[in-house]
């Protein structure tokens, strides 16, 4: 069975690919021709990742999944959240972002927080969300050069460094997306159709 993932980042799909063998084949959405700007107005992560993998199975007519993730902080109500990547702006501006979340939390010494993704899977028109959550805290100023988005102030419970100081192959075991996506590859290994 083919499947698209709605991204077009290699690493990604290179993985899922590597972890679900040969009984399904990943395709990007540059694969379909997909190059659309693929809406994501929800108000929750769930909403967003279900948005974006009908657009493509009802346009493409393509069984698929598609992913939102979002990071939620206590003292700030749960914001970022499902405006993670635009939380400073309209410009996705990952240093604006997380020097609003420091402002924001100026201080605050209840610095808690999760970061979670929803994957949206869609085959033949039935849907499955899966959730990954990794629990931590913001950190007081960012810390570390790998990584992208709020990983140099996010610090997972358990660790003494950022995601931004862990090696990506270390943080892709604790991660919010690596836990939802090995929910859904459970879930396709046991798939029949």
């Amino acid at each position: 069975m083919e499947l698209v993932f709605a991204t077009n980042n290699q690493h990604k799909l290179e993985e899922i690919q590597q972890m679900l063998g040969d009984k399904f084949k990943i395709l990007s959405l540059s694969d379909i021709n997909c190059f659309d700007e693929i809406p994501e107005t929800g108000d929750t992560l769930e909403a967003n990742a279900l948005q974006k993998s009908e657009y493509i199975y009802k346009k493409y007519n393509k069984n698929c999944f598609a992913d939102d993730t979002g990071l939620e902080i206590a003292a700030l109500n749960g914001e970022p959240g499902v405006y993670s990547a635009r939380y400073a702006g309209i410009e996705k501006d990952a240093e604006a972002n997380m020097n609003k979340v420091l402002s924001n939390l100026t201080g605050t010494s209840d610095r808690q927080a999760c970061f979670r993704t929803v994957v949206s899977l869609i085959i033949d028109g039935k849907e499955w969300q899966f959730e990954g959550k990794v629990d931590g805290s913001i950190l007081t100023e960012k810390c570390g050069m790998e990584g992208f988005g709020y990983d140099p102030i996010f610090q997972p419970d358990g660790y003494s460094i950022s995601f931004a100081e862990m090696a990506l192959s270390e943080k892709n075991k604790i991660s919010h997306r690596g836990r939802a996506i090995v929910k859904l590859i459970e879930f396709l290994s046991n798939y029949h159709d």
